[in-house]
């Protein structure tokens, strides 16, 4: 994290209104233009392949095929990560970069093995089953594949810092993909929903392609040290199941109501609720920029408080541990204050433009109905998640794991409970489940300003553990004979 914050530290140095405005467009690009890039190029195939002329059934299966890759690559792809994260960190700290390749080959087969596991299971009972095409299954499996590497493979990218090359690649594999839906519809006389499905499998594993390329290039030498990575797991599993929970509760609400009498069944097991499904995409984006703020701002201003507080910890007297304590929590306080108050207004401004313009476009009806509810829970839900990267920064896994329980077991009681209420109120499972989790996370860190210290001192490990005999008692024997 803390790789953007001194990026922008230097953008920010000169504290012009210019150089706001390039940080704040810095931190953009960082955040959300892969996932940008990705949106236009579909837009873009959509609309010159004439994917409008396509049955509606067909169609449809196409948009569920695009959201269950991006889903469940998510799902399958952010809990070991977490893990891998932690360890890529303290690597790069501790300056031993030959240990870096056994991590990113051991998470490369954890990821793997684990999304092959389950997109296998589900794409046989789609063939079989489903009667869908085994050769349309099996691209949207290439496809689901291809994404989880490209996932994974982003996190060395983030933790090295490089990343304009993420954003380059996604510009490069998507422009890749619309030459070559271009190919398969117009030229080769592909279907084209089928034509666009190849072509996005082969974008995302160019993708992935250029990001292992890049990796090996930095990295070169390899330790073989494999079984010191899986002891990171064994030592940091509160990080997979945190992850796990908040990454389920973001879509939880969504699986919620695909099994109402809402919801649409495609084939078998290929199943949404388009206007709940677009008006969660829409919620999103009008609190996505969310981030943005988090990497420009807290992240910046809030790592070297935190670092003063560390450099007290290791060679400080109590008296500096203690002021630099509390000004790191005071600026904690100010700055998810900040945060809360800065994307209530461009929340709140984004909602009316789109209450506005959306009608005019198409959009309306129990989209714009159920936008609302959705919309507050997703702003209270990124501010949630701004709390969990400070459990983080102390090593409060207790807590975390707790967050992300509370917010997922209250966003899929609350979408139940929620279904039984006219559609204003669909949203109102993320909504409440977002706020508890919220207010689950305000009071561990609370409780963490309060006992810090014990936290610090009396649960860190000042000597290093390792198995072997125990060394004798004796130190000096005077009549021991040289």
């Amino acid at each position: 994290m803390a790789g953007i914050g001194v990026k922008l530290n230097n953008i920010y140095g000169k504290r012009t209104l210019t150089t706001n405005i390039i940080g704040m467009g810095y931190s953009t690009v960082m955040t959300i233009a892969p996932m940008l890039t990705v949106i236009g190029a579909l837009c873009i195939m959509e609309h010159f392949l004439g994917f409008d002329s396509v049955g509606y059934a067909t169609r449809e299966l196409f948009s569920c095929t695009v959201l269950y890759i991006f889903i469940f690559s998510l799902l399958t792809a952010s809990p070991f990560n977490s893990v891998l994260s932690k360890y890529m960190s303290d690597i790069i700290y501790e300056e031993t970069f030959e240990d870096i390749l056994p991590c990113y080959y051991v998470g490369m087969i954890l990821n793997i093995t684990f999304s092959a596991l389950f997109g296998i299971s589900f794409c046989i009972h789609e063939y079989l089953v489903g009667n869908v095409d085994i050769i349309y299954v099996f691209t949207g499996y290439c496809g689901f594949v291809a994404l989880v590497l490209v996932f994974y493979s982003m996190l060395y990218l983030s933790i090295c810092k490089d990343y304009k090359k993420i954003s380059f690649f996604f510009m490069i594999g998507m422009t890749v993909t619309v030459l070559l839906s271009f190919l398969f519809v117009k030229v080769i006389h592909m279907s084209i929903t089928y034509g666009m499905l190849l072509a996005l499998a082969i974008g995302f594993w160019l993708i992935a392609c250029l990001e292992f390329a890049l990796i090996r290039s930095y990295f070169r030498e390899n330790s073989g040290r494999y079984r010191r990575v899986f002891h990171y797991f064994r030592e940091y599993w509160p990080l997979v199941l945190t992850n796990f929970l908040y990454t389920l509760g973001l879509y939880i609400h969504n699986f919620v109501f695909w099994t109402t009498d809402l919801h649409m069944v495609i084939v078998r097991n290929f199943v949404c609720v388009t206007t709940y499904d677009m008006a969660t995409c829409l919620a999103m984006f009008t609190n996505i920029s969310a981030s943005v703020i988090f990497i420009s701002r807290v992240e910046m201003n809030f790592h070297e408080r935190y670092k003063a507080y560390s450099e007290a910890v290791i060679g400080g007297r109590g008296a500096d541990i203690e002021i630099t304590k509390k000004r790191m929590f005071r600026l904690l306080a100010e700055e998810l204050l900040s945060l809360a108050r800065i994307q209530f207004i461009i929340t709140l401004v984004i909602f009316l433009l789109c209450m506005i313009f959306l009608p005019q476009v198409g959009f309306g009806g129990m989209t714009l109905r159920i936008y609302p509810c959705l919309a507050a829970g997703y702003f209270i839900l990124f501010l949630m998640y701004a709390e969990i990267i400070f459990l983080y920064y102390f090593d409060d896994f207790k807590g975390s794991v707790l967050t992300g329980l509370s917010f997922c077991i209250g966003t899929l009681i609350g979408s139940i409970i929620a279904t039984h209420f006219p559609d204003i109120w669909y949203g109102i499972g993320l909504t409440v489940g977002s706020f508890i989790g919220f207010a689950v996370a305000y009071r561990r860190l609370q409780w963490m300003e309060k006992n810090l210290d014990i936290h610090i001192f009396c649960n860190g490990h000042l000597l290093q553990k390792s198995k072997g005999s125990c060394p004798s008692p004796k130190v000096f024997d005077r009549y021991e004979q040289n």
